[in-house]
């Protein structure tokens, strides 16, 4: 099966109309220079496809696949302007997680206490090396406890 095809015949339903407010939005996006880079390319896609620019034109204008062209327009029918531009929300991750949240509180307990003889502070290091010790962890990288900590502090209360 020719999947070209396929993207070439769902592309004529998906077919661009803007209304005049919102080629003005999209032109003011462009034009002001201070919209994040994958929004402005999504506002330059949907400009260009309500000019009758071919994907080729596309393609070369905006360095751009014709799978992003073809996903934008069909957004823009189906979800509307803004869910055109804009990313999709990513939905939490709880297998990308490298500790629980049990054993984020324990590394941040341990961080919040006296560092041991010898030492003026917990470095991360230390608090890796103290928390595999103390089998808070099974395994965790100093990167991990860096991440950790930096999180506890942007929000502590």
């Amino acid at each position: 099966m020719n999947t070209n095809h396929n993207k070439e015949t769902s592309l004529k339903k998906h077919s661009i109309h803007l209304q005049p407010e919102q080629r003005q939005t999209l032109e003011a996006l462009i034009n002001c220079g201070q919209a994040p880079a994958r929004k402005i390319k999504r506002a330059q896609i949907l400009l260009k496809s309500e000019q009758g620019w071919s994907n080729k034109q596309i393609m070369d204008a905006f360095g751009v696949g014709e799978t992003t062209i073809w996903r934008v327009r069909k957004r823009y029918v189906e979800e509307g302007l803004d869910q055109a531009l804009n990313r999709r929300p990513q939905p939490e991750r709880p297998e990308k997680r490298k500790l629980s949240g049990e054993a984020e509180a324990h590394l941040i307990a341990l961080a919040c206490t006296q560092a041991p003889s010898g030492y003026e502070r917990w470095s991360l290091r230390l608090l890796t090396k103290t928390a595999l010790e103390l089998e808070v962890v099974s395994q965790v990288g100093r990167e991990t406890v860096r991440q950790v900590l930096k999180k506890m502090n942007s929000n502590p209360g």
